[in-house]
């Protein structure tokens, strides 16, 4: 069972325990913007594994240097996604974009990444026929805060949500855990010690634990898989048990019927 906190277009529900369902085989073809970061580097090599996926379109501003036969890498500038996405259909986008302000250099530099740049991929996406979105936001956030970031990601959150998708599956995770080129301070103290702090945060502060980003991209990859139709935000719990969600089986393979006779 998977506990899921849902929302509706305008109004929260509370939270309801699903059975992870087993999706078709049906081949289905994904977008994916983001993918040369952190979560998005493990979720184009999660989508790759997938049996029902048949295509994965990276969307990247510079070539990803990545080869595989279901893998089309797209270099695109996001002002003009919409128009350079033209003619291409695809089921399920993924949005794995997101920075700090530290390394985006000022506040407007951040929201043009973390909002404007996920907004247009939102649409862009919508526009080509996908009907479920599933973007990496953060624990807490939220459009009243009065936390910069938390505001700007709660922001982005409601906008995605208006845009139309039938699915819309957001990830808030707290601290990410996993391999970057340059090592914040904060993610060298939390390497260091989320194997001691993150049994202590229960309840309600189990949001707040460390976690991999490889199993936030598993998770996103989970979220497609379990097919929920409305708006769900996902934290810590939820993500690992969506991390866990399989593939349906292939349909057994039927004997031949005997001609009567």
């Amino acid at each position: 069972m998977l506990q899921i906190s849902g929302n509706g277009p305008r109004r929260a529900r509370p939270g309801i325990l699903v059975k992870l369902a087993r999706v078709s085989t049906t081949p289905r073809i994904a977008l994916v913007a983001g993918a040369s970061g952190l979560i998005g580097g493990f979720l184009v090599r999660t989508l790759l594994e997938a049996p029902e996926y048949s295509r994965v379109f990276a969307l990247t501003r510079r070539p990803l240097g990545r080869e595989h036969p279901k893998l089309a890498n797209r270099i695109v500038n996001f002002a003009r996604l919409e128009e350079q996405l033209k003619g291409l259909s695809a089921q399920d986008a993924f949005c794995a974009i997101g920075t700090t302000i530290a390394d985006a250099g000022s506040q407007e530099a951040f929201r043009a990444a973390d909002v404007d740049a996920v907004l247009l991929f939102a649409r862009a996406a919508r526009a080509a026929g996908a009907t479920r979105f599933v973007v990496v936001s953060s624990v807490d956030a939220d459009s009243r805060s009065k936390r910069f970031y938390l505001r700007t990601k709660g922001e982005m959150e409601e906008a995605v949500s208006d845009i139309g998708f039938p699915a819309v599956d957001i990830l808030q995770p707290s601290l990410l855990l996993g391999p970057r080129k340059q090592l914040r301070p904060l993610e060298i103290t939390g390497r260091i010690f989320a194997p001691f702090l993150n049994p202590l945060l229960t309840g309600k502060r189990e949001a707040y634990r460390a976690i991999p980003a490889e199993t936030v991209a598993r998770a996103m990859l989970g979220a497609a898989r379990v097919g929920r139709r409305g708006i769900y935000r996902y934290t810590y719990g939820s993500i690992l048990q969506l991390a866990a969600a399989r593939a349906a089986p292939p349909p057994a393979a039927q004997p031949p019927k005997k001609n009567a006779g």
